[in-house]
């Protein structure tokens, strides 16, 4: 594993009427994708907006290579926000050559366009932008200045799937140039794509961490069973099964496909709605808390 470029050393973030980060210690490799995932509520934004060097914390520390924050990590960190206000009345590439004015060094406003592929739009107001498009322009914001780390806070909310999917290629091709990125998101098939190893937060503490395949493997068997809660008896919940009670939804874990199937017919469980799945991060994340990861 490489050296870490961010480390976060006993974060601590006290507000008067809660703990919102709660001893909170992480180290970050050079060159991955590294996820923070939670509930609203869980702490993830507080400790980004920290590690951003926006936030001032109550206790610990962030430090990135080995050293504090300072002038270095501000010229080598790009920021793309939940939410940013630009000028008005002005074109994608004079928003761009607006932002890349404020760094020393950084690509050149030509080369953000081609990689956040925007040559089309270049000339349109920035007001007159899909919710895609904007998305797309404000990543080109965040890498004039060609960070070594960039930050995503939530950087697909709001967008159709198409738009989505059109994001998350733009994420690979920077990660193809070894980017650091750290990522928070609400979107499991996101955080799967995209992250090299992740951490799950709740009630500001890390309560795993690691790459996303091996938390499944450690915690998950290998498939879920999923039936809607009408189709499951009360009666049913006396098998012998690993079963998770969700809200219209009851999920079932199993290494041994067959064998689970055969006692769900046995105690006469209709199977019509049945639907067969691997396990995924939002599964992981219930089994660990006992929260839906979209609360």
């Amino acid at each position: 594993m490489n050296d870490p470029i961010l480390e976060v050393r006993n974060l601590i973030k006290q507000y008067p009427n809660v703990r919102a980060v709660d001893g909170l210690s992480l180290a970050v490799p050079e060159g991955i994708c590294f996820g923070l995932l939670g509930p609203n509520g869980a702490g993830k934004t507080t400790t980004i907006e920290i590690m951003e060097g926006i936030l001032e914390a109550t206790s610990g520390e962030v430090r990135y290579r080995a050293a504090p924050l300072d002038q270095r990590f501000r010229e080598e960190a790009g920021i793309l926000f939940q939410k940013t206000a630009l000028q008005d009345f002005l074109t994608v590439r004079q928003s761009i050559t607006l932002f890349r004015g404020l760094y020393a060094r950084g690509m050149s406003v030509d080369e953000v366009i081609g990689l956040c592929a925007l040559e089309k739009l270049e000339g349109r107001d920035n007001r007159k932008l899909s919710g895609g498009q904007l998305q797309r322009l404000l990543l080109a914001i965040a890498l004039v200045n060609d960070p070594s780390v960039l930050f995503l806070d939530e950087p697909t909310t709001g967008l159709d799937p198409q738009a989505r999917r059109n994001f998350w290629e733009l994420i690979q091709s920077i990660k193809a140039r070894r980017k650091t990125i750290i990522l928070t998101t609400h979107y499991m098939e996101e955080a799967e794509l995209l992250c090299d190893e992740i951490a799950i937060v709740d009630r500001g503490r890390i309560i795993a961490q690691g790459p996303p395949r091996r938390l499944l493997q450690e915690h998950f068997a290998e498939v879920m069973l999923e039936l809607p809660r009408h189709d499951f008896p009360a009666s049913a919940r006396n098998l012998p099964l690993r079963i998770i009670d969700m809200a219209e939804r009851i999920e079932i874990t199993t290494d041994d496909l067959d064998t689970t199937l055969r006692t769900l017919i046995d105690a006469r469980v209709p199977l019509s709605n049945l639907r067969i799945r691997p396990a995924n991060l939002e599964d992981l994340f219930l089994e660990l808390t006992g929260k839906e990861l979209r609360t």
